[in-house]
């Protein structure tokens, strides 16, 4: 039986799960997509469901409580949707006899870090975010379920959906003001790189955790300074500090000051090199200059 057999992607209407489709598309294979509206995970009776209907031999879930700052006020969903699901997942994958793949992210890190984080590195979420995705991972690491990957990964953005460069080239073309963190690094990830990142480690059958971005590492301000130039746009970015921004957003989430996460074991596991994120962007406006922002 191929791992391949029969794929169930959560959150297919995602950056990632739409990424995931494409690429999974292109290789004549036919994945069932669902996005959220087609599977709530915080219903356990439809993940349930849904194994049954598929019956997979693989899972990607890419499916997930992702406004981060809307986690401080909703916590207990962020835990049951990034945290208890894969608890269930894991469970209905031993029984499917399905492989697992958990995205998660670098808010699991507490930021002080001055060195790429490893896989191994103390993990110290600030965020009810980062607590509900190292929960996720938690559940599947003590299910007893050994077919399982988590690959985390940080600032993403794709075609598909709300992100960062978006966000900054709109604001920019509408002539509003833009004032960006300045302090906090890390390495943004296009959606595109981390989708074949993931089905790459699946094709070396790798198992266990790995830490994939696209190389290289920036700021905020000068990640948004990047996108308007890509963009041809020359608008000016004033720059802001984290504590700037707590002072005026004071519910908002606390994010890691630094992120940049470790990727040589995804290095030597696949023997491919992340490519430096300036080229990905490039390839980013590319594509939406084609295709279009969705």
């Amino acid at each position: 039986m191929s791992l391949y057999d029969s794929i169930l992607i959560t959150g297919a209407g995602g950056m990632l799960g739409r990424a995931l489709t494409d690429q999974l598309r292109e290789r004549q294979l036919r994945p069932a997509a669902l996005s959220r509206a087609q599977l709530n995970l915080a219903d356990g009776l439809a993940i349930a469901n849904a194994f049954n209907d598929v019956k997979p031999t693989l899972v990607l879930n890419c499916g997930a409580h992702t406004k981060v700052d809307l986690c401080e006020q909703e916590s207990q969903s962020a835990d049951s949707i990034n945290g208890h699901a894969l608890r269930q997942m894991a469970d209905l994958c031993k029984g499917h006899g399905a492989f697992l793949v958990q995205v998660s992210t670098d808010f699991v890190f507490d930021g002080t870090s001055r060195r790429p984080y490893r896989t191994d590195d103390p993990v110290h979420p600030l965020s009810a975010y980062g607590r509900s995705k190292l929960l996720g991972e938690q559940l599947i690491q003590q299910s007893g379920l050994s077919d399982w990957l988590i690959v985390r990964t940080a600032w993403v953005y794709g075609r598909g959906g709300a992100n960062f460069p978006r966000t900054m080239v709109t604001a920019a073309r509408a002539g509003k003001p833009l004032s960006v963190i300045d302090d906090q690094i890390g390495s943004p990830t296009y959606t595109v790189d981390l989708a074949d990142a993931i089905l790459t480690l699946l094709d070396k059958r790798s198992r266990g955790l790995f830490h994939f971005t696209n190389s290289g590492q920036t700021s905020w301000r000068d990640f948004a300074v990047a996108a308007l130039a890509e963009f041809g746009l020359n608008h000016p970015v004033a720059s802001l500090t984290s504590e700037q921004w707590r002072q005026m957003k004071p519910a908002s989430a606390i994010r890691p000051a630094y992120s940049v996460l470790d990727t040589e074991p995804y290095i030597a596991a696949t023997g491919q090199q992340p490519r430096p994120w300036p080229q990905a962007l490039r390839d980013f406006r590319a594509a939406v200059q084609t295709h279009g922002w969705d």
